[in-house]
């Protein structure tokens, strides 16, 4: 990439590109640019910048090719409410609706009415929860407008979303409600409770599986990291363990291959006891659902957390970004060939 950079979105455009937007230094300070990967060329070429710096947002597509940028921290550090568009056919990002309060570190899901769900992240810099921090916002293309909708059970910050298969939308974790699962229903515009796991999970990954189970592997224990995964079954709306990693982490990332198997990579592991330090990984490991077992695959180059995974029309995955302690945050990128 021309700008070495962590936490920042990417996402797969309708033509196979990959945008690459936002994200911070080593010193925190958020980016507005943004570039585009070709994987035909295997070339990073810049597009127009956003509206506004910002890091630790959401990057949506919607149903017509546009990206939607959500939230994240701004220029100052501090969680943002502004939204803005991209559109790949002009390369130029443009001022949407606003969200109905600050967020950093959310999550946002497109709908299968095309609407995008936005749920969770810190609302005031860096501890202090707002008014409501288990608020809900939609957001809807058609108007350019975010409306509220039904709160969650309990606040979250680094949960997940995944959109099941019958549309409702499993938020699962978080530091804040670490074991609880909520679920979200289109329908209705309301969450309901979903139980909750074994173990405590925040900065985990979770992955939709072909069979329309969700894959939670990793992440922060509470008193250290995990290398344990679970599957939620939402005919059944009951968690239960599989197998585990080879390497307990967090900030990874997991993406499903084409095959259905989902790539782990990266990230580190925080042992939870004073004067251990921290490791970062460059190692990855794959989960087939057949069996319910991870085995290990090829390594990165480069260490890396808080960096994107995005599989690419072909198949291939691009892994982009992020940083680790040695160097420091990265503008390198790497390709995973299943």
């Amino acid at each position: 990439m021309a700008t070495a950079r962590e936490n920042q979105t990417a996402t797969l455009l309708s033509d196979g590109r990959v945008l690459i937007a936002g994200g911070e230094d080593a010193n925190e300070n958020g980016f507005a640019s943004a570039e585009l990967y070709d994987p035909k060329t295997g070339q990073f070429t810049a597009t127009g910048s956003m509206t506004a710096a910002r890091y630790a947002h959401t990057a949506t597509l919607l149903s017509d090719g546009r990206v939607l940028i959500a939230g994240g921290r701004g220029s100052d550090g501090g969680p943002v409410a502004s939204a803005e568009l991209y559109d790949p056919t002009s390369g130029t990002f443009s001022t949407t609706g606003s969200m109905t309060t600050v967020r950093g570190g959310q999550t946002a899901t497109r709908l299968m009415d095309g609407r995008v769900l936005i749920t969770g992240g810190r609302y005031v810099c860096c501890e202090s929860p707002g008014p409501d921090p288990a608020a809900a916002d939609l957001y809807d293309p058609k108007t350019g407008t975010f409306s509220a909708t039904g709160s969650m059970t309990a606040d979250r910050v680094n949960q997940t979303a995944t959109l099941l298969p019958d549309g409702r939308v499993l938020i699962m974790g978080g530091e804040d409600s670490g074991k609880l699962a909520d679920l979200y229903d289109p329908m209705t515009g309301k969450f309901t409770a979903a139980g909750s796991t074994a173990r405590v999970r925040s900065a985990f990954t979770a992955t939709l599986l072909p069979a329309g189970l969700v894959l939670l592997a990793g992440g922060w224990g509470g008193d250290s990291d995990l290398a344990s995964a679970d599957l939620y079954d939402p005919k059944t709306g009951i968690f239960r363990a599989t197998g585990f990693m080879s390497t307990a982490r967090q900030d990874h990332t997991a993406t499903r291959l084409s095959d259905g198997r989902v790539l782990v990579a990266g990230g580190y592991n925080n042992p939870g006891i004073i004067g251990v330090d921290s490791q970062e990984f460059a190692s990855a490991e794959l989960y087939d659902p057949g069996t319910g077992r991870f085995s290990a695959t090829g390594s990165m180059a480069s260490a890396r957390y808080d960096f994107t995974a995005t599989l690419l029309s072909d198949g291939r995955v691009l892994v982009a970004g992020g940083a680790n302690d040695d160097s420091g945050v990265l503008a390198s990128a790497e390709l995973y060939q299943p």
